[in-house]
């Protein structure tokens, strides 16, 4: 999801699987991104040498500087912008474009555009970052090259050009990115303590948090598309992984995301780790973040029932047993428990919104019952498949 754009570009031959592919090399983010990490451990050691350990300046520099260049990213050029999943504040969207642009991934129309065409083509040739072309090309790989297939028009993308502040991050991104990414915590250093924390700032603060940033990013791209759980939907590569939310300031739950995109969160449970999802209630307490989109738990739930019934279905196929009327029970069974929860939804919203009748009333206890006995049937139809056996046993 980083691009700077390219003048100058080398053919180069670059192998997947049995096949061939005749592609260029952008030699700007090649380099950028093989020697940000040479520079970052290079200035680090040298540092060490002439003033000592990192101490608690550097560890404050790097934390502060990785949040808020990380969370623009994800709260910002994810959630706001690619998906849309909340309406952000002018002030937001300006704190989102300066320091996402420290974080040295593009500006928000390209990598907005870029990750439209990711879900829309996920797993095809047409997605940018494909993950079946190996772990290495969806990560980074796919960075350092280029191909005409994945040429932006930005087509995609006329909902944001129209935004002045992000037209103008768009003009001028490598300025800000220097700015915003290196120059501010090398002033801030400066500040502190002169010559010698301003080079820490720039170090901890800048390039090595930048090289941080980078590979936190592009995890979601590689490991939650390799690793992980597929709770939701397994007709892509998307998985569920709490531990590279850790990674990812809560985007490893990313089964979740690809099937419900416009929700505001990833991780749904209260106890999911998901600094994104906090950051963006956070901004709403305080009007900076409006109009939350969050999955109704009716749509939820059927997704992980639809899920369910795939893969116990599979099971009976691989046991040699029919699972046409399996199937066609459960099919039944889930399309009445999916009306009764989406007509419980509706009501429950009347209620909230002051309808407050005895009919209503009725209407809502009967159809928690009718839920009631649709999960059991459920229940019942599970346990019939796990055990049943082959005709011919």
């Amino acid at each position: 999801m980083f691009a700077l754009t390219v003048k100058s570009n080398m053919d180069s031959a670059f192998f997947m699987g049995e096949s061939e592919v005749k592609l260029k090399i952008s030699w700007v983010n090649a380099l950028f991104l093989t020697l940000t990490p040479v520079v970052g451990i290079a200035g680090a050691v040298l540092l060490w040498n002439e003033y000592g350990a990192p101490g608690m300046f550097e560890g404050a520099i790097f934390v502060s500087m990785y949040l808020a260049c990380g969370l623009s990213i994800t709260a910002g050029y994810h959630r706001l912008f690619a998906h849309r999943a909340y309406e952000g504040h002018w002030l937001a969207v300006l704190f989102y474009t300066v320091f996402a642009a420290g974080a040295f991934q593009n500006s928000v129309i390209e990598w907005c555009s870029d990750h439209r065409n990711h879900h829309k083509m996920v797993d095809t040739d047409n997605d940018p970052y494909n993950a079946k072309r190996g772990f290495w090309y969806s990560h980074m790989v796919w960075i350092m090259i280029v191909e005409d297939l994945h040429a932006n028009d930005f087509s995609n993308v006329k909902d944001l050009q129209a935004n002045k502040i992000i037209a103008w991050q768009h003009r001028n991104i490598f300025k800000i990115g220097v700015a915003s990414g290196w120059l501010f915590p090398m002033a801030i250093g400066y500040l502190v303590g002169g010559i010698p924390y301003a080079l820490s700032g720039f170090i901890w603060g800048g390039v090595i948090r930048t090289v941080a940033v980078h590979h936190g990013t592009f995890c979601v791209n590689s490991i939650a598309h390799i690793f992980g759980t597929q709770p939701y939907d397994d007709s892509n590569t998307s998985r569920d992984s709490w531990w590279v939310a850790f990674l990812t300031f809560g985007e490893g739950y990313h089964n979740f995301h690809h099937i419900f995109q416009a929700d505001y969160r990833n991780g749904i449970r209260w106890y999911h780790f998901d600094p994104t999802k906090w950051l963006i209630k956070i901004f709403s307490i305080f009007g900076l973040a409006t109009k939350l989109k969050k999955t109704p738990q009716h749509s939820i739930d059927i997704a992980l029932l639809d899920m369910k019934i795939t893969k116990s279905t599979r099971k009976l196929d691989e046991r040699s047993i029919d699972s046409a009327l399996y199937v066609e029970k459960m099919k039944n069974t889930r399309d009445d428990l999916r009306s009764a929860m989406y007509n419980l939804h509706k009501a429950t919203n009347e209620k909230k919104e002051g309808a407050n009748s005895e009919e209503l009333a009725a209407k809502i206890i009967q159809l928690k019952q009718n839920i009631a006995a649709g999960q059991a049937e459920i229940s019942s139809i599970f346990s019939d498949i796990n055990n049943a056996k082959p005709i011919s046993a």
